[in-house]
């Protein structure tokens, strides 16, 4: 009865509803509502904060997440073992990536070596990413600079240099590259918080004292490539994720290093999965290999 409770709550609080939770596990949602309410009354504790048709996890709840989020990827876990003792010919791996670049040909080497590994991925910037490791939703991150937590271990696969990109009828477009302070007074297009390549560049700016002009701040590499080609203003991108465009130019700054560092991260305490572990060869493998 409990382990049914439990696993009705963690559904609950994965879905942020009843009515979506009710459908993943397939059972109605009178019977789920039950569960959660007979966990609640047992031991005197509100879990969730109902608010209309919204819930939102208590603090109680929210610690009880973490500790049902560890035991259902354990059992998940058991399960690939188990599995995998004949050979990783099933399972399910779910990656959070910064964008599809390196993810792309990392999945496509992995599918082909692990046919039967059913994979989805997940984009988002690099706190994002990271906080899916953290809360289970993802079991490998392809992610840059990374903040230091003992929770996670990460394994160092490229470095890449930050440029400039700009439109056709920019001053810069004819140049081969800049230096840090042509930068001052420009108009500029830059990426949400928590973007790896915004805080590399702004960390410098602020270093030598250069200011600049924030015109839009957008969530998406797409919508900042389409304002910087209405010439909006400049971007900022890894110098790999350019990609050549007839009105568009990426230059590089020649005075200063502004480096991304990308890192494939996953939770120390799963380390021994095989599923992780076979990715994680596969991923720097394939980087090892396109370097040489």
């Amino acid at each position: 009865m409990i382990k049914m409770a439990l696993r009705s709550f963690h559904a609950v609080a994965l879905h942020r509803g009843f009515s979506r939770a009710a459908k993943a596990l397939n059972i109605s949602q009178p019977t789920l509502s039950t569960q959660v309410k007979a966990l609640e009354e047992r031991y005197s504790v509100d879990l969730f904060r109902r608010i209309g048709r919204k819930v939102e996890l208590t603090g109680a709840g929210t610690e009880l997440f973490e500790i049902t989020s560890r035991l259902n990827q354990a059992e998940q876990d058991a399960e690939y073992l188990l599995d995998g003792f004949g050979g990783l010919t099933a399972g399910k791996l779910s990656i959070a990536a910064v964008g599809p670049f390196h993810a792309t040909d990392m999945i496509v080497a992995y599918k082909q070596k692990y046919p039967a590994i059913d994979i989805e991925i997940l984009f988002g910037n690099s706190s994002h990413s990271f906080e899916r490791i953290l809360t289970f939703e993802a079991d490998v991150g392809i992610i840059a600079e990374v903040p230091p937590d003992s929770r996670v271990k990460t394994l160092p696969y490229s470095a890449h240099d930050v440029v400039i990109f700009v439109n056709s009828e920019h001053p810069f477009f004819e140049r081969d590259s800049i230096v840090l302070a042509d930068l001052e007074g420009q108009k500029v297009i830059r990426r949400e918080a928590g973007s790896t390549t915004r805080i590399a560049i702004e960390n410098v700016l602020e270093q030598h004292d250069v200011s600049v002009e924030t015109v839009l701040e957008l969530g998406s590499r797409e919508a900042i490539w389409k304002a910087v080609e209405q010439g909006l203003g400049l971007g900022f991108v890894a110098d790999f994720e350019f990609v050549p465009h007839e009105n568009l130019r990426a230059i590089g700054i020649s005075d200063v290093k502004v480096q991304t560092k990308y890192y494939l991260a996953f939770l120390a305490e799963r380390g021994q999965s095989r599923l992780i572990a076979s990715f994680c060869e596969t991923a720097i493998n394939k980087i090892q290999g396109d370097l040489t």
